[in-house]
């Protein structure tokens, strides 16, 4: 297929709950638990469980409705704010948030972390303790010239965002401006949580085929130490999944400190 027709997940519809079935849910016969579920939430758990990542403040601009790689992060941060791009996901976020029939169940990955955790009997005060700590969900533009205009989001102590570079850029320029918008939203001395799917040029959803950026590890450790961010772990973890939904190699997990000396 010409990678010209292939749609924007920013610009064009973007069927929220069937992203969620088709990649995330707890289905036994959804062949990205792994690469999506398992795998990227054991990394999380290992990274903030060494105590040196944590504040008041976390910023988490993530693709889709996605939240259960914020189950760990409650735990370390006291309140959380979440920015999307996509109405329809924070619609569908909302509906879970709020307790509402027809949300999607993240159950599984409850279990997950309370058992990484040896809390395998705190489900239920996981699931509250992270909506607690939910105080915004807002849509934001990604093309606007500074993110920080956003009203009443202060700099945060860590920023995570997962997967949604990947889907919203378009080349190495505008993959390398849209990161630095981003930053701007970090307090001096606070970390970045970045996912990532190496060499992608698409993921599937119903009918529909969408962008992917495709880059290497090199590429985004370069443009995060042009920000002046010190790389603190960078690992690639191989892809499990067999399915031609995407086409990723593997899920990219990197953790960096903003220590930039302004001019």
């Amino acid at each position: 297929m010409d990678r010209s027709s292939y749609k924007l997940y920013h610009q064009h519809d973007h069927d929220s709950r069937r992203m969620l079935e088709t990649y995330y849910s707890e289905n036994p016969n959804m062949e990205f638990k792994e690469d999506t579920l398992t795998l990227p939430l054991e990394k999380m758990h290992k990274a903030l469980a060494m105590g040196h990542i944590a504040g008041k403040l976390l910023i988490d601009i993530s693709t889709g409705p996605l939240i259960h790689h914020l189950y760990t992060a409650c735990e370390f941060f006291k309140d959380i704010i979440l920015l999307r791009t996509n109405e329809k996901c924070i619609l569908e976020i909302l509906k879970w948030h709020k307790d509402r029939t027809g949300a999607f169940c993240w159950g599984h990955t409850t279990t997950h972390v309370t058992d990484l955790e040896g809390k395998s009997d705190q489900c239920e005060k996981k699931e509250m303790k992270l909506k607690s700590a939910i105080m915004h969900v807002m849509k934001f533009d990604p093309e606007a010239d500074s993110l920080t205009d956003l009203i009443g989001v202060p700099q945060a102590d860590c920023i995570i965002t997962y997967g949604l570079l990947d889907m919203i850029c378009k080349d190495q320029d505008d993959y390398k401006k849209k990161i630095g918008k981003i930053l701007k939203l970090l307090k001096l001395g606070g970390h970045l949580i970045l996912f990532g799917a190496i060499n992608a040029s698409y993921y599937t959803v119903g009918e529909h085929r969408f962008h992917m950026f495709t880059y290497d590890e090199n590429f985004v450790k370069n443009a995060l130490i042009a920000e002046g961010m010190t790389i603190l772990q960078c690992e690639i973890i191989p892809r499990k999944s067999k399915s031609h939904l995407t086409d990723f190699d593997g899920t990219l997990f990197i953790t960096a400190c903003n220590e930039k000396v302004e001019s």
